[in-house]
């Protein structure tokens, strides 16, 4: 069982029009097969950032689905975090895209985090 976090550069949209962006955003950079984009370097550096936190390659990692660069396209990343350290790694995500100016939503949620 997974946890899931969507962080993305660009615009912080109103509460009512996020899960609309977050499902534009998966749809063209994570769903299709077409697009295989290399991230963009605010997400490259937010990623890079998390796993130096919570390193994806050794045992008890917290990520459902290492390396967590391969889970970046373009201007987004979708993190999928272990149950079971989801809440501790949750945080610690969130207010790490808060200090590199990206937007963090919580699909399961549908809601944005500040």
């Amino acid at each position: 069982m997974s946890y899931d976090l969507a962080v993305w550069d660009g615009e912080q949209p109103r509460d009512e029009e996020a899960d609309a962006v977050f499902d534009e955003l998966y749809e063209r950079y994570l769903d299709s097969e077409d697009v295989l984009a290399e991230p963009s370097p605010r997400i490259e550096a937010y990623v890079e950032a998390l796993v130096e936190r919570y390193p994806d390659d050794v045992p008890g990692s917290p990520w459902a689905s290492p390396p967590v660069m391969d889970e970046a396209s373009g201007p987004i990343v979708y993190l999928l975090m272990s149950y079971s350290r989801a809440e501790e790694v949750f945080e610690y995500a969130a207010g790490l895209a808060r200090e590199h100016g990206l937007v963090c939503y919580d699909p399961q949620g549908e809601t944005l985090r500040s």
